[in-house]
């Protein structure tokens, strides 16, 4: 069931979409060389904590995972694509990461990612991040009234197959609220003008997750987690919160 929020409840989203932005800049700053995922995982945490949020990735366990999640943050490095868990590995120079983070905060739930180099950039990574955020810019940019899904996401899959990246063909975006997963689903290639309407007060996390190798394929790593490139190709992830409104599309995940 697509559940169309009132304005109010955009504010309350706004809310908790500032207190993802807030987490996902102190992970940022603290990234370096030498760096744990852990005491990344710890520095989203503090910003979680001193909102009063909670954190709709720690504790999840949808069908496929064999365990619960144990953090708060996704984090992905260089060859996974997303769902990455937070371990003792230590960042090192060239390494191309993405972190997911998302935040409940008085009833309603924010939900976004970024994806950064460490260090010296190796060949083709920035390319690769600015790709991923044209996708991201691509799909917000047809996220309006009057549209529909296909439109969202045959505009996030042009921008991917221009720059002739994969993306894992059985994700993509969903709708978002009161739980981090709502109807409807929003995949990352599709044909305009097919699909849910886009109404406002209807609000999706769009998330394109392009691959460099071209290759649409990935597996799941032994963690029961963490999805990797087959070829062993880098990835880039990068999402944000979205209302579709009468004004425009409003971004409800920036700082």
């Amino acid at each position: 069931m697509v559940e169309i929020k009132t304005d109010a409840a955009l504010d309350a989203m706004r809310e908790a979409g500032r207190v993802v932005a807030r987490a996902l800049a102190a992970v940022r700053e603290a990234a370096d060389v030498g760096v744990s995922l852990q005491t990344l995982d710890e520095a989203a945490r503090s910003v979680l904590d001193e909102a009063g949020a909670g954190s709709p990735f720690l504790g999840y366990r949808p069908s496929f995972a064999p365990v619960a999640f144990p953090a708060v943050i996704c984090t992905s490095v260089n060859d996974a694509v997303s769902h990455g868990i937070p371990t003792g590995y230590r960042l090192r120079d060239g390494d191309l990461v993405s972190i997911d983070c998302g935040a409940e905060l008085d009833g309603w739930t924010g939900d976004a990612a970024i994806t950064f180099t460490v260090g010296t950039p190796r060949p083709g990574d920035l390319d690769l991040i600015d790709a991923t955020q044209q996708a991201l810019d691509a799909g917000i940019a047809a996220a309006q009234v009057g549209s529909r899904i296909g439109d969202i996401s045959h505009a996030i899959g042009t921008v991917a197959g221009k720059a002739r990246c994969g993306m894992p063909a059985d994700f993509g975006g969903h709708g978002i609220g009161r739980r981090m997963h709502e109807d409807p689903h929003v995949p990352n290639r599709g044909r305009p003008g097919r699909g849910f309407p886009l109404k406002h007060g209807l609000v999706l996390a769009l998330e394109p997750m392009l691959m460099a190798g071209g290759q649409n394929t990935y597996f799941t790593d032994t963690d029961g987690w963490t999805l990797r490139t087959t070829d062993g190709s880098r990835a880039a992830h990068i999402e944000h919160t979205v209302a579709i409104t009468d004004q425009g599309p409003r971004i409800l995940t920036l700082p």
